[in-house]
């Protein structure tokens, strides 16, 4: 893992992995690794009630009933598509099911204006098919094509930047559960094995790039991930991912809890002015997530680290959300400087604490970009 940037989940939690398929004696459908409650233990964490002789910790933040759901959906012979606002941890969870299931999570298409049929069906080697010809040897499988003849579960990110022509194509592996190769004369149907799915997720802000068709719904079970809004799940995202963050780069840095309450209530305020916001322009064009949040303190995290005295303050928790957030120019810039005068000088003069430098850091930061 340390020669990995970014270690896939069935490869992070390899360890855990094992151990929970050793102890799992409960019915698994079709090719699975875990049982569907040992893969909603692996998501969600260990209870004491569970009686387990390890804590299994948990991964992922979130309603309890959108795992379960999505385990059903994958044990049935539906689609599943996940979709919310751009952070909400759609890709994790898709992931994290990925690798208690099927121990591959890497079976993955990225949608996008250029993805084609071939990304989810097939290409070919062009050298060996100039040298032997088509055959099932000279055959590239897509990502999609190897998870059913493996009766894995596909991936397929983004589903709605792809094209009509792509997502059409999805339809029929989602009914038929085959490819059809014409190139072909012998051996030129590819079906898919027990245990095949596929998980698919959407950015409800793309609605109306590439609308799904009626025909292509039917296919998916949805499942809606709104963005978290609880202080109290939100700070354990942000402390989680804060954390793997320290553990990643090797930081010895201590992340004050009043800091962290200070990130939190920043977005909660600007989440509500959104909210009440009349037009588009009024709002910041960031969707204000749980993601957004931890990049704001990563970014704080690394600059008090490499250009700060090892010590992360509201100064510089100020400068990364303004930086992070003010996107446009000058809209989000009159936005985030209206927030501070209105809502944070306001808080600073009545709480305190680690308001005024904040709202000191962030005054700065916005004159730096005007």
């Amino acid at each position: 893992m340390s020669d990995l940037l970014r270690a896939p989940a069935e490869i992070k939690y390899a360890e855990e992995l094992d151990w929970l398929e050793s102890i799992d004696d409960n019915p698994k459908p079709f090719s699975w690794r875990l049982s569907p409650k040992m893969v909603r233990l692996f998501i969600l964490g260990s209870e004491r009630s569970d009686g387990l002789d390890r804590e299994i910790p948990q991964k992922w933040y979130g309603d309890r009933s959108f795992v379960e759901r999505s385990i059903v959906t994958l044990a049935s012979d539906r689609g599943l598509l996940l979709i919310g606002d751009p952070g909400t941890g759609k890709s994790w969870l898709a992931e994290l099911l990925s690798a208690a299931i099927s121990r591959n999570s890497t079976l993955v298409v990225q949608g996008t204006a250029g993805t084609t049929e071939d990304h989810i069906k097939y290409s070919w080697n062009v050298s060996m098919v100039i040298a032997k010809g088509q055959s099932r040897e000279s055959m590239i499988p897509s990502p999609i094509m190897t998870a059913m003849e493996a009766g894995a579960i596909g991936r397929f990110e983004e589903l709605t930047r792809s094209t009509s022509d792509v997502q059409d194509a999805l339809i029929s592996i989602l009914s038929e559960k085959y490819i059809s190769v014409p190139e072909l004369d012998s051996d030129n149907i590819v079906f898919a094995k027990p245990g095949f799915s596929v998980i698919a997720t959407a950015n409800s802000r793309d609605r109306g790039v590439n609308d799904l068709s009626s025909a292509l719904k039917r296919r998916f079970n949805f499942v809606r991930i709104p963005v978290v809004t609880n202080k109290k799940s939100e700070a354990e995202i942000v402390r989680f991912r804060t954390e793997e963050l320290l553990r990643r780069h090797q930081i010895e840095l201590d992340v004050p809890p009043t800091l962290l309450d200070v990130l939190l209530q920043s977005f909660a305020d600007l989440r509500a002015s959104a909210a009440a916001a009349g037009s588009d322009d009024e709002k910041l064009e960031s969707a204000l997530s749980s993601a957004e949040q931890i990049g704001v303190l990563e970014d704080a995290i690394l600059h008090s680290n490499f250009f700060g005295e090892r010590a992360l303050t509201a100064r510089t928790l100020a400068s990364s959300l303004v930086g992070s957030l003010a996107r446009r120019e000058p809209e989000d810039l009159a936005i985030l400087n209206k927030y501070l005068h209105g809502v944070v000088e306001p808080r600073s003069k009545e709480e305190g604490g680690s308001w005024p430098e904040f709202l000191e850091g962030g005054r700065d930061a916005i004159a730096t970009l005007s």
